[in-house]
């Protein structure tokens, strides 16, 4: 797939995040001016049908999205484009990664490392064929155990801007109908990952689900008491606020 110099490069972002995509759109339009962003994908099924009928020439592709991750998404793309993964989780950036053979990016992605990698690609435009990668995404997915997929990053919005927040700050999730609230000791944020989602994919030791609605960090947590009307009230170390606990989780408390 060998570019003139004249000619204009397609880009395909696949990216479930609404603000980190957009800051991600702005970022590749000033590093990468002569390139075209022919689609912005929200999901993997999507960004198939868009690599399917724009035929792009570099794919960037979040691992972790709905319905099918980038790595399966990659599988179905074969030798059609480059493609480069995002991801917000360092486990991801394994030795097939450092290989040379497929680049990635390390969200929150830095300007550095943005433009490190379009001169790669531009290179690679120049002089190679995109590989079929399904032997070395094979690798990856079997290195990816349940316990390297546990997260320390989530992407959280708050108002129109995009923070990064270690699980490490957090002291509790909680479900608000289609969001999610990130709290930690001094702000609140708001994510798309559902609470069922989060369970499995936080260090159950580090994080204890104490309601249907809610997971709370274990160091955070101050006291568990009965109420006046006989109901399980939480109370955080950091925070005021008083977290209901479900009738099915108050026997971790009683083991204590």
């Amino acid at each position: 797939m060998q570019q003139s110099e004249k000619a204009t490069v397609k880009i395909i972002i696949a990216e479930d995040e609404l603000p980190l995509r957009q800051s991600f759109e702005r970022e590749l339009q000033r590093n990468w001016p002569e390139a075209t962003i022919v689609a912005s994908c929200a999901d993997g099924a999507s960004a198939i049908d868009a690599v399917k009928h724009l035929k792009p020439d570099v794919v960037f592709l979040d691992i972790r999205m709905p319905n099918k991750s980038g790595l399966e998404v990659a599988k179905a793309i074969g030798d059609q484009a480059f493609i480069v993964f995002t991801t917000a989780y360092d486990q991801y950036a394994v030795k097939a990664f450092e290989s040379g053979a497929v680049d990635y990016l390390l969200k929150p992605i830095e300007s550095k490392r943005l433009v490190g990698t379009i001169e790669r690609l531009q290179q690679r435009l120049e002089t190679q064929q995109p590989q079929n990668l399904e032997n070395l995404i094979s690798q990856l997915q079997g290195q990816l155990t349940p316990q390297a997929d546990t997260i320390k990053w989530v992407t959280a919005s708050a108002g129109d801007s995009v923070r990064m927040i270690s699980v490490d700050d957090i002291l509790y999730f909680q479900s608000d109908q289609k969001y999610t609230k990130v709290v930690t000791g001094d702000s609140e944020a708001v994510i798309r990952m559902s609470l069922k989602e989060l369970v499995s994919r936080l260090d159950g030791e580090q994080f204890w689900k104490v309601h249907r609605s809610t997971i709370v960090a274990a160091s955070a947590i101050h006291a568990v008491k009965r109420n006046e009307l006989g109901a399980w009230r939480l109370s955080l170390k950091d925070r005021a606020e008083r977290l209901p606990v479900s009738a099915e989780f108050q026997k971790r408390f009683k083991a204590l």
